[in-house]
Formats: C-alpha cells, structure tokens, sequence
C-alpha cells in the first residue's frame, strides 16, 4: 500500500470527526486556533490510536468489537446531538451569547470514540497486508488533525449566518451521522440506496 492509498484511506476515516468538528465550530462564539487545535488533537489522537490497537489485537479482537462498534457510534452521537439540540430549542436568547459547548473529558472523549471505532477494523486490514503501522496511524491522525481543525473554522464561519439555529443544527447533524453509521454497519443503507435508485 502506497502513500496515496493510505493518505486516500486517511481521509476517508477522519471525514465523521471533520463533521463532528464541524457541529463544534457551529456552537462557538468566537473561532481560536487553540480551540481548533483541542479538537483536532482529540480526533486525531483516536484515529491513530485505534488502527494501531486493531494492528496489534488481531481479528478475533477487532470481529468482537466491529460486531458492536456501530451500536456504540450511534448510541454516543445520539445522545450527545440530543442533548445540543435539545439545548437549542429550550434556549431563548437571552442566553444565546453564553451558550458553548465545552472541550472537556466528559463530551471529547465520547466523540472521539464514536468517531474513530470503526478505525480498529482498518488496523486489522493493515496487518494483513503488512502496511507499517507507524507512518500509517501518523498519517491518518495528522490527516484528521487537519481536516478537523479546519472543520471548525467551517462550521464557526456558517454560525455567523445561521447563530439562532446553529446549536440545533449541530445536534441534528450528530443524530444523522450517527444513524448513517448505524444503517451502513447493518447494511440498510445500500438497500435504501438501490430501492431509491430503482
């Protein structure tokens, strides 16, 4: 596997944590390059981390957890999304300049998970066809570094435009991604995608 095809395989994984990270720029009041770079560390850390534990644990590891790693996804991005929208339709907008949804543990790290769990089967593929490891999982965190914290700026340069509907938005748009997850790990989506295309 060449650079082009791992950095192609890169973006491809890193695109639900640059949506993510757009639904984070959407809720900001003002857009910093720190802030940016949190949410890209976040993502990217992840989507490092578990190609490489996929690497390493083997297929009978990963075909446990793929089994359920869609579950998981979707479970974390509809509750979270829930909550901001939610958030954002009980809020008027005597407090729409204070609202922000934070960085900490507690919200990163479930949407790290839920973005980067369907990475472990990738590690499982590179193993076998004796990618190295290293300069892959650095590849694809970088990657997902970058397109994430860009996503931010993104997603802060629409909220101007959209400021009342933005965290509502941001939820739904983690509710859908979710779902896209859940229906293209059970197999729904390419039988709605052939009954549509009929």
């Amino acid at each position: 596997m060449n650079f082009f095809e791992t950095f192609l395989i890169a973006v491809a994984l890193s695109m639900d944590a640059f949506a993510v990270s757009v639904c984070k720029g959407l809720t900001w009041r003002k857009w910093t390059l720190g802030k940016a770079l949190t949410v890209g560390l976040w993502f990217g850390l992840f989507q490092a981390a578990m190609p490489t534990i996929g690497y390493f644990a083997g297929t009978l590891f990963a075909e446990k957890i793929t089994a359920i790693d869609h579950w998981v996804a979707f479970v974390l991005l509809a509750v979270i999304g829930g909550k901001m929208l939610w958030e954002g339709i009980r809020h008027d907008d005597s407090d729409a300049d204070t609202t922000e949804t934070p960085l900490g543990v507690r919200v990163m790290l479930p949407l790290a998970i839920a973005t980067s769990i369907d990475a472990l089967a990738t590690g499982v593929v590179f193993s076998m066809n004796g990618v190295q490891i290293a300069s892959a999982a650095a590849l694809i965190g970088v990657t997902t570094l970058l397109l994430s914290a860009i996503g931010t700026k993104i997603g802060h340069a629409v909220s101007g435009k959209i400021q009342q509907f933005a965290e509502m938005l941001g939820g739904a748009i983690l509710i859908i991604l979710g779902l896209k997850i859940l229906l293209e790990h059970v197999g729904l989506l390419d039988k709605i995608a052939e009954f549509i295309t009929k």
